[in-house]
């Protein structure tokens, strides 16, 4: 089995390092990571200048780009083969509800996805990389569980997998629920530069909104290890049928809804 793994926090995060260990011992593994720190950077790709790949000692190679850049050009070229697997993170803290949307752990294990290939982004609920050893023994214990039942290079499928911060034996088991909701961010922050000009941060992510059971914020809150299967289809199937009634009144009723 061949698994190429990235993530967003940089070929140099304590994430995908241990990753990188943990599922050397069950697959024939190769990093393409950003050189840097990429959070939330989605499924965003460099369009308008040029990408180079480096090699760092240890073996991973690392690009000036985004997550979906490394293992879009990975796919396309840099490798040379088709890998099995593709596995994002161990990000540093979660990727849950909306954060889905954002993340540049879940752009990447959607990269491979959209390649055709069964993918998973890994991360780590709490930040700071407290048992990150563990939560990267449980991302290549799952991993290995799927090989063994074959579900790896068949069909493809994109998994989003959030890993309590707690010990290997203190972990729960896998909980296949779906995704909360959170609510909106916090409020930009401003600051002012050394020159006097007025500068904006993005405000820190909102705290859970929808956090029910059934939920992943209610999985890990609970020691779960929650799995998510996730789907590129963006449109709103139960509204179709209203927005085809609205089309046509937009229309003047004489347009067929399909043509709006």
């Amino acid at each position: 089995m061949k698994i190429l793994i990235s993530n967003d926090d940089g070929y140099q995060a304590p994430g995908i390092v241990a990753l990188h260990a943990a599922l050397a011992a069950v697959a024939d593994v190769e990093v393409v990571a950003p050189e840097h720190n990429n959070s939330a950077k989605s499924n965003a790709l460099t369009l308008h200048s040029p990408l180079y790949v480096h090699t760092a000692s240890n073996g991973f190679r690392y690009v000036n780009g985004t997550p979906a850049d490394c293992v879009h050009i990975a796919l396309t070229g840099l490798l040379g083969y088709r890998p099995d697997l593709v596995v994002s993170g161990i990000n540093n803290g979660a990727n849950m509800g909306d954060d889905t949307i954002y993340s540049g752990t879940v752009g990447a294990a959607m990269e491979g996805y959209l390649f055709g290939i069964p993918s998973i982004a890994f991360s780590q609920v709490d930040k700071g990389w407290g048992e990150i050893e563990a939560a990267a023994q449980k991302a290549a214990e799952i991993v290995r569980q799927m090989a063994a039942r074959k579900l790896v290079g068949e069909s493809p499928w994109l998994l989003n997998i959030n890993i309590p911060n707690l010990p290997l034996q203190a972990m729960r088991s896998l909980k296949l629920c779906r995704l909360g909701r959170r609510h909106a961010a916090e409020r930009v922050i401003t600051q002012e530069s050394p020159r006097g000009d007025v500068m904006y941060w993005i405000g820190g992510a909102g705290a859970a909104k929808d956090d029910a059971e059934g939920t992943d914020f209610h999985a890990t809150a609970a020691g779960h290890v929650a799995v998510t299967p996730l789907k590129v289809d963006l449109t709103d199937h139960q509204n179709l049928g209203y927005w085809a009634q609205t089309a046509a009144h937009l229309a003047g009723g004489d347009a067929p809804s399909e043509d709006i």
